[in-house]
């Protein structure tokens, strides 16, 4: 797994600092991240652990402020991390992180959660309080989705609730009007019919050939055949497989910017709930970082949109036999990388796991 920011990498620029710098920079950044408050060299030459005077750390200081890795936020202060010191930081994590281990009270919740949709509700809900920030799991479009099953439940003598079930454990519900009356008998009969010619292909597939049968000449079927395409078809051309995208911790924002108020103004906090209500943009933002399997990371200034330059992304993402889920966490740029990047990793391993296994432990969870 490798780290792919949404902006420039920092290796670039880390590459010229010595290991002293660097080894001070990760401190720095540590001791931002924990206490909120600019560092001094006096307290480094006292903590770091880098065996140098304050005025050797002070030059240390000069340099990784001339290079754009920390800034003196006002006269006579000590420093803060930059969006690059962050990532210079970032990278150093994940170069010497350890395998993650998901607590095994988390897994077991997340091997019941049922459906496939449940699974990522659960996970996201698990993650958000593993990390403490805003969480979220994301299955992007899948143009694989296959039938389960169809069911026909008659509301009235004209109208008919089309329950579809796919093979990933989605379920579309649509009214629909019927040209001709069918008793319950008739419409389970229907329903058996169109089980048996199209569970478990695909959604496009089976909308093309009800479409072409329908087109064939009509003495072909009987009446009863004739009307179950018809509804098959009526039910098919509104029900588009959707990205689903489960978000839990929204209040953790709030929490997060009461304790970086200086860092995260308010209309951006605004901001980024208005992007949450509207699932479909945050969804957009998502499939533009996420390229393919391993962690992304996104700090500050290297997201795309403005509105989100405050804050930092951490996300994985697996992918099993083109089954596809991303797992992640919105927070301030001073999050605690390492718990986020732990958390999120162990989670998206266990989504890895139960991808082939199934939630419920079986083999095929496809």
């Amino acid at each position: 797994m490798t780290s792919r920011p949404g902006g420039r990498s920092s290796e670039q620029h880390s590459g010229a600092l010595s290991e002293r710098d660097l080894r001070v920079l990760s401190v720095l950044v540590r001791e931002y991240i924990e206490r909120a408050e600019p560092v001094s060299s006096l307290w480094l030459a006292e903590h770091s652990g880098v065996h140098v005077s304050s005025a050797t750390l002070r030059n240390v200081l000069v340099r990784l402020e001339e290079s754009g890795y920390v800034r003196q936020p006002h006269t006579s202060a000590g420093r803060i991390p930059t969006d690059m010191g962050y990532r210079s930081y970032v990278d150093l994590l994940i170069q010497s992180r350890r395998p993650p281990r998901l607590p095994a009270e988390v897994e077991a919740k997340v091997r019941l959660s049922g459906t496939f949709d449940g699974l990522l509700d659960t996970v996201s809900q698990e993650l958000s309080r593993a990390a403490h920030h805003l969480a979220f799991a994301l299955a992007p479009v899948d143009d694989q989705i296959t039938l389960r099953h169809v069911e026909f439940v008659a509301l009235d003598a004209s109208r008919v609730l089309v329950v579809l079930v796919a093979g990933s454990g989605q379920v579309w519900h649509k009214l629909v009007s019927l040209t001709d009356t069918l008793s319950p008998s008739e419409l389970t009969e229907t329903a058996n019919y169109l089980n048996r010619e199209f569970a478990g292909h695909r959604l496009a597939d089976i909308r093309s050939e009800v479409i072409e049968r329908l087109h064939r000449d009509r003495a072909l079927y009987d009446s009863l055949v004739a009307q179950a395409l018809q509804l098959a078809s009526n039910t098919l051309e509104d029900v588009a497989p959707e990205a689903r995208l489960f978000v839990h911790g929204a209040s953790t924002l709030v929490e997060d910017a009461s304790e970086a108020a200086s860092e995260i103004p308010l209309d951006r906090l605004r901001a980024v709930f208005a992007m949450i209500e509207e699932k479909h943009r945050l969804v957009s933002l998502l499939n533009e970082y996420v390229e393919g399997p391993g962690l992304t990371v996104v700090i500050g200034a290297e997201h795309h949109v403005p509105d989100l330059r405050d804050f930092s992304l951490v996300a994985s993402t697996y992918n099993e036999g083109g089954r596809v889920a991303t797992v992640g966490v919105l927070g301030p740029r001073r999050m605690r990388y390492s718990r986020a990047i732990a958390a999120v990793e162990g989670v998206s391993q266990a989504v890895g796991r139960l991808l082939v296994e199934g939630p419920s432990g079986d083999s095929g969870g496809r």
